[in-house]
């Protein structure tokens, strides 16, 4: 994409201005005369998990219009003069915490101007060891719901937060303030990489605990007092049975000793109205004798969560046997959330079974059903006393067989699902999906369980090591890379540990893809090489040329490609040794870019050519849009600029058919070169913006970068320079998000070109900087060279000649390194007419 050095005649003043509202731009947007943009369907990302406050909720009226106080934005809209950012809510577990954030943000939503952005809620589980959530998953999970795309979402706990509260303050700038809802924290640390710190930004936290290391406005929440319980009590009791139902109100004696009891904790409240409600013919004096027969325990019991166990106990104790084990089960799932069919498998019953038990398990609200039908989540509080409660009856219920059972159905029903990801034809597939996208569903929808599951399994069970084997398709295909890797480094050590090559094998081969997939290719290339020491270990021939293949292409990525052939070559003689022809086909489509690179497109193109027919042979449509499409750029290359066009429109046509965005992107993208290279810009540019929309829907960031780039790329040769400058802008951003800096130079170099077109110097100066530094720490001495003649040919259009003959001498230098006297002599004079301009000697 880059030329030699930037032209310095201004284009005509023939300039556009287009106002794009309504949202929120991290970066700069593309602009133009004739460009029509479909935008993708209007999301609001921060609106989309505050849970529904609840109907019955009384009591608390003081209290929200004391934290809404604390949330106000001040006249101007923001809230830079607001004193109060953060607020800390604590109080005692079941106080109605959650609750009262809840109602709290509903409210201040709907308040004209004080949080426009919306409201981000997440709940950090806080209390319950094995659920959680750490301060780098919390973040991760906050960024995907502002709408940051998965591939742009990276490691370590300062990246994430330097990501959030960057994306924050971007919010905050364009006057979209958005309310941090922080539910459920155990500690300041947990919460504290949490909290916005771009001074408008508002946030809510609540815990148990006093968060007084927050820096925050601490408020502690208390009981209700009797009446206002009473209400409560009546108020749930007439929501779920109707206004008919006035036990309560009609034995005021009752309701006041069950009030009592509860000692107005609305957790322990709405559990005892659940009671009356799922008895219709109980009355309320009943269950007041009940908890009568408790109190001694309740009054004796000053641990903070002491009252909700008490409570629990009382609603646990009325379940027949069936549903207490159930019950006592269900803390043996790890994630956040489980379904019917693993709750099936937990109590070895059958699905018509295990609905009827979580559903009166629900009506008891000792579970809660989930946002979609059939899938159940317990409070976690009421997940610890269950899982104490289970631990007490442990052998009775079977729990280890259980947990054992349910283990193994995540398993076999992933490596289910990954055989209907495989796009190699002619597999026996299983029953237990209809198609590949039934099996993705599965997998979307049981994702953070079998992370959670694999993590969490015994050393000993085989999920512990093969799952992450099972999920390696679907976490390829989804672009859930930090996952891969860290369950893929996981399954190594416990392989090691077990003197377990075999699987350490297979660990390892995972996480050299994922490495791949992260973009960290030397990393790879360390991992298969020691693959390679374990196939010949074992003596495993036919593995070794998988992992040669792989070896070579993360070699290719590092351009390293006369390795990487002779890597290939060795792969492509092993797999014909063994007989393994799509192996054979997997290899001639890494070389075939390979010798893209190397300048042999023609060669190129008879190698893609023989694998697309063998795709198309055996069937594999996908393998077939991925070869088609690299054939596409070795056809371009070899300047067949017709049958490039064609085999990148059809290989888009493909990856459309089979429900792969990327590969679509990625091919639309391609196409949209090709045709800047035939000179059919408004051809072009339909498929690049096509491109750059499709990445931006799916959060695929690399390709939206290419499409801008090459969009820019278009508008250069057309010379709209006023129009190239922001998809160009826009382009530099992603590909330094992504970590693609060899990219990010060679747009840098167009960028600077447009604006010295423009006549603006002094930024071209600067961006020509960049791209210098860039290249350096590239390697890429030319490049360089070129960059730093760039930047002082615009210095010395501003008459900045002092630091123009700086940049000019720097860049003869770096030509006289590389052997390119004439540049290094073109320089030397532009230098020498800088300093005569400057009135410096020669």
């Amino acid at each position: 994409m880059g030329q030699d050095e930037a032209a310095h005649e201004g284009a005509a003043d023939d300039r556009v201005i287009n106002t794009i509202s309504g949202g929120i731009s991290f970066h700069a947007v593309v602009q133009g005369r004739d460009i029509t943009v479909q935008l993708p369907p209007q999301i609001t990302p921060a609106l989309s998990g505050l849970p529904a406050p609840s109907a019955t909720f009384i009591g608390r009226d003081q209290d929200i219009d004391r934290l809404l106080k604390d949330l106000a934005p001040d006249e101007s809209g923001t809230s830079a003069g607001q004193a109060v950012l953060v607020t800390a809510v604590s109080g005692l577990a079941g106080i109605g915490k959650t609750e009262l954030a809840v109602q709290t943000a509903a409210r201040a939503r709907k308040k004209p101007g004080w949080f426009p952005g919306g409201v981000l809620f997440t709940d950090l589980s806080g209390y319950d060891p094995e659920c959680r959530l750490s301060p780098e998953r919390a973040l991760e999970g906050l960024l995907r719901g502002l709408g940051v795309p998965g591939d742009h979402i990276p490691n370590g706990l300062q990246d994430l937060q330097r990501l959030y509260r960057s994306v924050l303050a971007a919010y905050a700038e364009h006057q979209q303030r958005i309310l941090v809802v922080v539910d459920n924290a155990f500690s300041a640390e947990q919460a504290r990489p949490l909290l916005p710190t771009d001074g408008v930004t508002a946030a809510l936290v609540t815990s148990r605990h006093t968060l007084d290391g927050l820096d925050a406005r601490l408020y502690d929440l208390n009981v209700l007092d009797e009446s206002a319980s009473i209400a409560l009590l009546d108020q749930a009791l007439r929501h779920a049975r109707g206004d008919g139902d006035t036990r309560l109100a009609d034995d005021p004696a009752a309701a006041t000793t069950i009030a009592r009891l509860c000692e107005g904790l609305p957790l322990a409240l709405r559990i005892a109205a659940a009671v009356l409600a799922a008895a219709r013919a109980r009355p309320a004096a009943s269950l007041a004798t009940a908890l009568q027969a408790e109190h001694t325990r309740l009054d004796k019991l000053s641990r903070p969560d002491r009252a909700v166990r008490a409570a629990f106990d009382l609603s646990y104790r009325l379940l027949d046997s069936d549903h207490a084990r159930l019950f006592r089960l269900l803390p043996l799932n790890p994630g956040p959330d489980l379904s019917t069919e693993a709750a099936t498998h937990l109590a070895g019953t059958d699905t018509d079974r295990a609905e009827e038990l979580l559903q009166h398990l629900a009506d008891a609200h000792l579970v809660e059903p989930g946002q979609v039908w059939g899938r159940w989540r317990m409070h976690d509080l009421v997940r610890l006393f269950a899982d104490e409660a289970g631990h007490v009856l442990a052998a009775d219920d079977g729990r280890d067989a259980a947990a054992a059972r349910l283990l193994d159905h995540y398993l076999t029903t992933a490596q289910a699902a990954d055989d209907h990801l495989q796009t190699t034809p002619g597999l026996p597939l299983p029953d237990d999906f209809t198609d590949r996208d039934q099996a993705l569903e599965w997998l979307e929808a049981e994702h953070r369980n079998l992370v959670a599951a694999a993590t969490a399994a015994p050393a000993h069970h085989a999920a512990a090591t093969r799952l992450v084997l099972a999920l390696g398709a679907f976490f390829d295909r989804r672009r859930h890379t930090n996952d891969w890797i860290n369950l893929s480094t996981a399954a190594v050590a416990i392989c090691r540990e077990a003197g377990d090559r075999h699987n350490e094998r297979a660990a390892l081969d995972g996480l050299g893809r994922a490495l791949i997939r992260a973009g960290r290719f030397k990393e790879a290339v360390d991992i298969f090489t020691a693959v390679l020491d374990l196939c010949r270990e074992a003596g495993d021939r036919h593995v070794e040329a998988i992992t040669l293949s792989n070896l070579g292409q993360a070699l290719a990525f590092l351009e390293k490609f006369m390795e990487a052939v002779n890597v290939l070559t060795d792969a492509a003689a092993l797999f014909g040794e063994v007989g393994d022809s799509l192996g054979g086909a997997r290899v001639l489509g890494i070389l075939g870019p390979i010798q893209i690179k190397l300048g042999g497109s023609e060669q190129a193109v008879g190698y893609l050519t023989e694998a697309v027919a063998f795709w198309r042979e055996v069937g594999d449509r996908h393998a077939e849009g991925v070869t088609l499409d690299t054939l596409g750029l070795a056809l371009v290359g070899a300047r067949k600029f017709e049958e490039g066009v064609k085999a990148h429109t059809d290989a888009a046509a493909l990856f459309r058919a089979y429900g792969d965005p990327h590969g679509e992107a990625d091919a639309l993208n391609n196409l949209g070169a090709a045709l800047i290279r035939m000179r059919k810009f408004d051809k072009a540019a339909d498929a690049a913006l096509g491109a750059a929309r499709l990445s931006k829907e799916i959060g695929y960031p690399r390709c939206e970068a290419m499409a801008l780039a090459n969009f820019g790329q278009l508008l250069v040769q057309k010379r709209s320079f006023d129009k190239a400058v922001t998809p160009l802008t826009t382009a530099v951003s992603r590909f330094r998000e992504t970590g693609d800096r060899r990219s990010a130079a060679s747009t840098l170099n167009l960028l600077g070109q447009a604006l010295a077109e423009e006549g603006r110097f002094d930024e071209a100066a600067e961006v020509g900087s960049q791209d210098a530094s860039l290249c350096r720490e590239l390697g890429d001495h030319h490049g360089e060279g070129i960059a730093w003649k760039n930047v002082g040919l615009s210095l010395c259009q501003v008459r900045r000649y002092d630091e123009a003959v700086e940049a000019l001498s720097t860049a003869a230098a770096i030509f006289r390194e590389t052997g390119d006297r004439r540049r290094e002599a073109e320089v030397r004079a532009q230098a020498a007419r800088a300093r005569a301009s400057s009135g410096r000697p020669d």
